[in-house]
């Protein structure tokens, strides 16, 4: 009996300097590494159809998509329809600032925004997923973590969960447990692997500050090299039924993103996957 596995993409943040250099030669590459999925993270001086058109071509399904909170609040319907037109069954909110996360004080009318964005992409069978760091992980005044405060506020239909797991275990928590937790309403797990310990300076190593140096105290590393317990997780994105796993890798220090990428890869398909 063949043994269950679940599809498997790619965040293309992760590979954003080759993308921006040269979009289609860089998907074509992606392909061939053995990412059939996609997820974006923005859109490397492309349209939201060249993007389809080069994924179309080249053989790769997107089905998913960051986009920042103020974009989707500035304009839910029309965020919803793009990348539908894209192919997107999921848009994520991939970070939220510190005037908008749990623990700020405007955050429950951040809920109720995160809310009718989410009504509405519904309304347009898109799922609105949130994809955490390791700052939600802060402890509310009804003594909740940020992360269950949000999806104990909004509607299961309206929000969904991509844990992240690298930063779940960054905040001190299992990342096996969580997806357990949130078995039914975690569609899209994201695949992360560090070294190291929680450090100051790690939000740098996101890629939105250029000028960010990481010594040995932390680091993102490809799949298996690092200290996530891989296999578990992956079993555990199954039984929580999950729909797609993402492999992510914020920035790469020892080797160029698209081949720690490639490694990633290499090591799932070690476990069958």
């Amino acid at each position: 009996m063949k043994k269950k596995t679940l599809p498997v993409g790619l965040q293309l943040y992760s590979v954003r300097d080759f993308l921006e250099k040269d979009f289609r030669a860089t998907m074509e590459k992606v392909k061939e590494i053995g990412y059939d999925y996609a997820e974006l993270g923005g859109l490397y001086g492309e349209t939201p159809e060249s993007i389809k058109k080069i994924a179309d071509d080249v053989g790769i399904k997107i089905i998913s998509a960051h986009i920042g909170y103020d974009e989707m609040l500035a304009d839910p319907d029309a965020t919803a329809d793009t990348y539908k037109a894209v192919g997107c069954k999921f848009i994520a909110i991939p970070f939220l600032d510190e005037k908008t996360r749990p623990g700020a004080p405007d955050f429950d009318k951040v809920l109720k925004n995160i809310n009718r964005i989410g009504e509405i992409f519904a309304d347009k069978d898109i799922i609105l997923l949130y994809h955490n760091h390791d700052f939600e992980f802060i402890t509310m005044p009804d003594g909740e973590f940020g992360l269950d405060y949000m999806y104990s506020h909004v509607p299961e239909r309206h929000l969904k969960t991509q844990l992240d797991v690298c930063w779940v275990k960054v905040a001190g928590q299992d990342p096996v447990e969580y997806i357990r937790k949130y078995t039914g309403r975690s569609p899209v797990v994201h695949l992360k692997d560090y070294k190291g310990q929680k450090t100051e300076n790690m939000y740098g190593l996101l890629g939105t500050d250029k000028k960010a140096v990481a010594g040995d105290e932390f680091r993102f590393q490809p799949l298996g090299d690092g200290v996530q317990d891989i296999p578990a997780i992956l079993e555990a994105s199954i039984n929580a039924g999950a729909e797609y796993v993402i492999v992510e890798q914020d920035s790469s220090l020892e080797c160029p993103s698209i081949d720690a990428v490639a490694k990633s890869r290499r090591y799932l398909k070690s476990l069958g996957w």
